[in-house]
């Protein structure tokens, strides 16, 4: 199985106050911009619970690889003034395929690893074995699981988005039910005792094509 072969760069942005929503009315801007600069839009993500409330979540990719601050400066240049914005390169390790952008709304949790590289190839083969029993359970999609640019010898770190159908989804698919369940939760469990650290909050798709979320979450 091929994974897409693009770069990727993950965006976190602090907007205004309460400015939050233009970021995601700016979509289109977004795109154009990007495009002239050789990238994509892949998503935008609204904070749900974990994130400061005008905290938004961006994924660029680049079929031609560009470095963190040449992708961050193609975002800004459509973006309206904001707060704070960082920015980290990626690579596809096991997913995305290709780079058809989410569109459908949900709960979408952001996972971060961080993990010796001894342990990196247990890790992606406990993913591997869990993922297909927790989409077929949970209604659920791996989105992505990006390998993010480390500087650090012998260690690595990875980021991983999941959607589930909503917030319920999200807390059931941590309560295992039957022994199929049961197997997902343990193979997932084995692959987080792997991690030094590991931290997760969700978000809804502010580019979302079937419905906004048009919830006060904060």
């Amino acid at each position: 199985m091929t994974v897409d072969g693009a770069g990727y760069c993950l965006h976190t942005i602090l907007a205004l106050p309460r400015e939050w929503a233009r970021i995601g009315a700016l979509a289109p801007s977004l795109r154009s911009a990007l495009l002239q600069s050789g990238g994509e839009l892949y998503g935008a993500w609204r904070s749900q619970i974990g994130r400061p409330r005008d905290e938004v979540t961006i994924i660029t990719r680049w079929p031609q690889a560009q470095s963190a601050q040449a992708s961050e400066a193609a975002l800004l240049s459509a973006l309206p003034a904001v707060r704070k914005v960082s920015s980290r390169c990626m690579k596809a390790g096991l997913r995305p395929l290709d780079g058809t952008p989410p569109a459908r709304q949900g709960n979408y949790a952001f996972r971060s690893f961080e993990l010796p590289q001894a342990n990196l190839d247990a890790f992606l083969a406990l993913c591997v074995q869990a993922w297909p029993g927790f989409e077929a359970a949970y209604d659920s999609q791996v989105i992505g699981l990006w390998d993010i640019a480390c500087d650090q010898p012998g260690r690595a770190q990875a980021l991983l988005l999941t959607r589930r159908p909503n917030l319920a989804m999200w807390e059931r698919s941590k309560l295992p039910q039957g022994q199929a369940e049961v197997q997902v939760r343990d193979a997932l469990s084995r692959r987080y005792d792997l991690c030094d650290d590991t931290e997760v909050y969700t978000t809804t798709l502010l580019t979302a094509a079937d419905q906004p979320d048009q919830a006060r979450w904060a």
